[in-house]
């Protein structure tokens, strides 16, 4: 995963000015300068988001599409790079994926999307993560069979809107918004200004992601926030959010070193690509799926109030060391501790009593099985819609 280095200068999304107009706390981010918390401060961020609506600048993400000549031509030229199955991808639809590397490692992760206009049939959507998406596109570019190419679009900024009552302002202002359920794409208006929508996002809550012309990014921030519903929200929360719902962040929880198996993704790889395969590391997945991976990222609860930080040892009541804590910190809507790490699949169940050493002393964990706070996305059928 590669970082911009410490002598390049910081790049800024479309928002930096309105970010810095708000009394951010801007810090490196990803090779961005990227608003950290805002004056009221992240707890109280996040338990707005889990009350209300909050909204982010995640326009540090990398946007692009695959462009194919039919939709099976497309499917077929990204099901070589990640083990989803994207022909059976309807349109209108949205899946979470991971880009694979030759042994199984993950690459990155990524959204895929198939457009619901028949206009764009042979399109496929792609959101990938800041850090990567340089070497992401570089390694997407260099595997397309001839005929399907890699578009990136660096002219379009991305908001995040999320929390319980994110549904109500996209309602009063974005036609057919309101109607969408999880997990599918909108091309729509707000207030006349063209967006394309996912009823998705990274905390936890139901919500929306709304990609926007960088030259529009702005003017809608700015209507987004005049809603008494809308507050801005910073990466701290938008960490103790994701955390909190379980959710792996890149680069920590999941990298090249570990298979979606371990990494506890299994739920992401359809019956069809589980079994026939046709993947990167496609073998080491089935048989780690066969015969259980050796390892197993799980979720750790803990007594008290002291959270255990990422890279902290995680160990047998007998001391002996077993793995390590990629995410760590307290949960605001949990009130106590929370941390996600990798044991031996045989120290996996629910229930299971360890410790992770914080400041050479051990503190009682217990495996539980995540999110540590139950996710409250919207289940509806797009039946009604006619999807």
């Amino acid at each position: 995963m590669s970082h911009a280095d410490d002598t390049s200068p910081l790049l800024k999304t479309p928002l930096h000015a309105a970010h810095a107009a708000l009394g951010a706390k801007l810090v490196p981010f990803a090779g961005y300068d990227m608003p950290v918390q805002y004056p009221t401060g992240i707890l109280t961020e996040h338990n707005w988001t889990r009350e209300s609506a909050g909204l982010f600048d995640v326009s540090h993400m990398g946007q692009a599409a695959l462009i194919g000549p039919d939709h099976a031509t497309t499917a077929a030229a990204l099901e070589a790079l990640v083990p989803a199955d994207i022909l059976n991808l309807k349109p209108g639809q949205q899946r979470y994926s991971q880009l694979l590397a030759e042994d199984g490692g993950i690459l990155d992760d990524l959204m895929v999307a198939r457009p619901a206009d028949p206009a764009q049939d042979g399109t496929l959507l792609l959101v990938v993560n800041a850090a990567c998406k340089t070497d992401d596109y570089a390694h997407i570019a260099a595997r397309l069979p001839a005929g399907v190419t890699l578009v990136t679009h660096e002219d379009r900024a991305l908001l995040a809107l999320q929390g319980p009552k994110a549904v109500d302002v996209m309602a009063r202002h974005a036609p057919g918004a309101a109607d969408m359920a999880f997990m599918t794409v909108l091309v729509t208006t707000y207030d006349g200004l063209p967006i394309a929508i996912s009823r998705s996002g990274y905390t936890g809550e139901d919500g929306y992601e709304i990609s926007v012309a960088n030259a529009d990014a702005e003017t809608l921030w700015t209507k987004l926030l005049a809603e008494p519903e809308v507050k801005p929200i910073g990466l701290g929360a938008r960490d103790s959010l994701r955390l909190e719902a379980g959710l792996c962040l890149y680069g920590h929880d999941i990298d090249t070193t570990t298979s979606p198996v371990e990494g506890a993704l299994v739920w992401s790889i359809q019956k069809r690509r589980r079994e026939d395969g046709g993947f990167p590391g496609a073998e080491r997945i089935q048989r780690e799926l066969k015969d259980g991976p050796a390892r197993l990222r799980v979720g750790l609860a803990f007594e008290g109030r002291a959270p255990a930080r990422e890279g902290a040892e995680i160990a047998t009541k007998d001391g002996t060391i077993v793995g390590r804590v990629t995410s760590g910190g307290f949960g605001p809507t949990l009130g106590a501790p929370m941390a996600l790490g990798y044991v031996p699949t045989a120290l996996s169940t629910p229930g299971t009593k360890l410790d992770v050493i914080v400041r050479g002393k051990p503190l009682a964990a217990t495996v539980v099985t995540t999110p540590f706070v139950p996710q409250r996305y919207v289940r509806k059928t797009s039946a009604a819609k006619g999807a």
